[in-house]
């Protein structure tokens, strides 16, 4: 408290001395050059807009120094808008190319590249020639523009006035180059540079990072290695560990690890920075916490960093414990903090703490931030809460392509598959450009809405309209649309025209369709394929198993379970985890572990009562591995049906009950969840491994489309 309180005097006796000095010194243009050097200090608006009124009623605002310092000013105080009122109100007499090319660079340091090449077209016209510091300045714009055509044209004027061979200019243009994705002519560029700098080689590592050529970007770091004129610095290092991380090369990152350590780069909190995320991205988590609790400084990057890394890892809880720390050690988190630590939460389904994350969020002003309110869409749709992510969604101003997608791949999610399609079409109308993760969501809601020619329609303008490959993700997702309106042979033909190679997800979703309609010869042999593609997986072979005893072919169905056992594949054990008071209570089969069983057994059983009494039949064909006789009695101790109890018995009456389960949720539990939300006159949401099922008066909101998916 005393520090800051001598600090807070100091700042107020420096500006006091500066007023005493405006006061004063008003007289020369080198006092007032004196007292312009001083507000450099404080950049404060309210004393440049001062100093301006003392120069020109000294009569010096055509003093060519004097301009040019209060110029520079006024953009250090970041107002450009005075700067260009002041440029544009002073006698041409009093501008030089000085003037010109500190404008252009701040123009362009404040996202006004178009500006800025204006303001030096307007330079050349006036008479007034470039300098290299001039092109140093308006190449960045042309990199800002993002085309190419710009940045030729200046190149052209490079050689015209002779400062190609300018070291300095020449990193200009081929950054620009690199920045406008033209890796072929920023490599000419550095070709044929007479000179080069460590400038220079960095800005072709960088480029190439940036433009995904990860190997080019180690082949030049190499190169820059083997010259010992030029050691790397921390931007050639941070640049070669982001490269590493991106090819997944450890070995060759475990090296620079050690070049860096000798060099005494490590200490550099950007490398270390870098250093880390490339071990998280190899998914060498161990060796990314070992530099993080190394001894150094620690930034909101690094934190931002680790927690990442947890997400990357699947070590959700620890993500979110790695936030807390960073709160607790006064580091303020920034927007990809807040994005990271969501994506945890949603994860976890962790909806108290997901709130509690937004609340900060508003405070701190962060929800106006695109990727943030994507993040808090994600978030509230992975914890059972439509409603919410609707309404972070609705309050977004300037909603991105990112944005838009979170709320359509949320609504899909819940089984809300019109309304998928209907944010999809509302999205183009507003002249949003979908990506690549987008028409997965549209085309599944298309599949579960038996929409087939809009799915194909959907299908075809990816390529014809918005030039997007069709990935594995989205032929499955055509695949399982013809599947489930019973076009078996037109699902098989589309695979067999596919241009690439089908994946597991593609023959899963033929399967599934087998499946459904009971199609025996082609369930076998797709069933064949995927046991190849995918030995370990039970999913197939308990499909299969499930087909043959549709048709009654009881030996077969265990042949196909003794494989299982043959090939050691095991069923996962269902459990399911329902939250109440921050605490979290996991149910498997048969659960008798929890310190209240029998009053949750007394539970089941007036449930049951309750439901049969409503028309519920048991559904005994999803009774696996049970006794002859005693299917019924086993369906009702299923994980989600334990947890359903527990919840109805614990929580308070008519608030929701949300349930997570590791598998799918069976079918008599689907039916049992629909009868109980209307009984109780509960909603209650099962999140289970491949969407949301909303119960509410008796019905689901997927619509009973999960039986296609079994």
């Amino acid at each position: 408290m005393k520090l800051g309180f001598l600090l807070r005097q100091y700042v107020i006796s420096r500006r006091s001395k500066f007023a005493v000095q405006f006061h004063e010194y008003h007289h020369s243009p080198d006092q007032l050059n004196s007292v312009i050097n001083n507000a450099s200090q404080f950049k404060n608006l309210k004393h440049a807009t001062q100093i301006h009124t003392q120069i020109i009623t000294a009569n010096y605002a055509s003093h060519p120094i004097l301009f040019n310092n209060l110029l520079l000013l006024y953009a250090k105080c970041g107002s450009i808008h005075h700067s260009l009122l002041f440029f544009t109100s002073t006698p041409r007499a009093s501008i030089n190319v000085v003037t010109f090319t500190t404008l252009i660079t701040y123009l362009s340091r404040f996202n006004n590249p178009f500006l800025a090449i204006s303001y030096f077209n307007r330079m050349r016209c006036t008479g007034i020639y470039p300098n290299n510091y001039t092109f140093s300045a308006v190449l960045p714009a042309c990199a800002h523009t993002n085309l190419v055509t710009h940045g030729q044209q200046l190149h052209a004027l490079v050689y015209k006035h002779g400062f190609d061979t300018d070291t300095f200019v020449a990193s200009a243009l081929l950054d620009m180059y690199a920045k406008c994705g033209s890796m072929s002519l920023a490599q000419k560029v550095f070709d044929e540079m007479p000179h080069r700098n460590l400038v220079s080689w960095n800005s072709l590592i960088v480029g190439f990072l940036k433009n995904n050529l990860y190997n080019r970007a180690i082949g030049i770091f190499r190169e820059v290695v083997r010259q010992a004129s030029l050691p790397p610095d921390q931007v050639s290092f941070s640049g070669v560990f982001a490269a590493c991380a991106a090819v997944v090369d450890m070995d060759f990152g475990k090296q620079l690890h050690g070049n860096g350590l000798k060099r005494g780069l490590l200490v550099l909190v950007y490398v270390k920075n870098s250093l880390m995320d490339m071990y998280n991205k190899c998914r060498l988590f161990d060796d990314a916490a070992k530099l993080f609790h190394a001894d150094g400084e620690r930034d909101v990057v690094t934190w931002n960093v680790m927690i990442m890394g947890c997400v990357h890892s699947e070590h959700f809880e620890e993500a979110c414990s790695y936030f807390r720390a960073m709160k607790r050690e006064g580091i303020l988190p920034d927007e990809a903090s807040y994005s990271s630590v969501l994506h945890a939460c949603a994860s976890i389904a962790a909806l108290t703490q997901g709130t509690l994350i937004h609340n900060q969020i508003l405070k701190l002003g962060h929800v106006k931030n695109a990727c943030v309110s994507s993040s808090l869409v994600m978030m509230y749709g992975k914890c059972g809460n439509l409603f919410d992510a609707y309404r972070v969604f609705e309050e977004t101003e300037h909603r991105n392509v990112v944005c838009w997608t979170a709320m359509i791949a949320v609504c899909h999610q819940h089984g809300c598959a019109n309304e998928a399609i209907g944010l999809f079409e509302d999205m183009l109308k507003e002249g949003i450009v979908p990506e690549h993760i987008t028409f997965v969501s549209v085309l599944s809601a298309c599949s579960h809405t038996g929409q087939v020619e809009d799915g194909f329609r959907y299908f075809n303008s990816m390529t014809n309209v918005h030039n997007i490959e069709p990935g594995l993700e989205h032929y499955a997702c055509m695949v399982d649309l013809l599947g489930r309106v019973g076009r078996l042979d037109e699902a098989w033909k589309f695979i067999e025209s596919m241009p690439i190679k089908p994946d597991s997800s593609t023959w899963g979703a033929l399967l599934g369709a087998c499946g459904k309609y009971g199609n025996l010869e082609m369930g076998r042999e797709v069933a064949d394929k995927l046991f190849e593609l995918e030995p370990d997986n039970p999913g197939n072979y308990v499909l299969l198993s499930n087909i043959y005893l549709r048709h009654g072919m009881l030996e077969k169905a265990n042949e196909v379970r003794q494989l299982m056992g043959i090939k050691g594949v095991r069923k996962e054990i269902g459990c399911s985890w329902i939250d109440v008071k921050n605490k979290t209570f996991t149910f498997t089969v048969n659960d008798r572990s929890h310190s209240r069983t029998d009053e949750i057994y007394e539970m089941l059983q007036k449930l049951k009562e309750l439901v049969k009494k409503r028309g519920y039949a048991a559904e005994t064909q999803f009774a696996t591995n049970s006794a002859e006789g005693s299917e019924e009695q086993s369906l009702w101790y299923h994980s989600e049906k334990l947890a359903l109890a527990f919840g109805l018995l614990v929580l308070p009456a008519g608030s929701p009950v949300r349930i997570k389960k590791n598998l799918r949720t069976c079918g008599d539990c689907h039916t049992v969840m629909k009868f109980a939300s209307e009984i109780f006159q509960r909603e209650i949401i099962v999140r289970d491994i491949n969407r949301f099922h909303r119960f509410t008066n008796g019905l689901c909101s997927c619509r009973d489309y999960w039986i296609q998916d079994l």
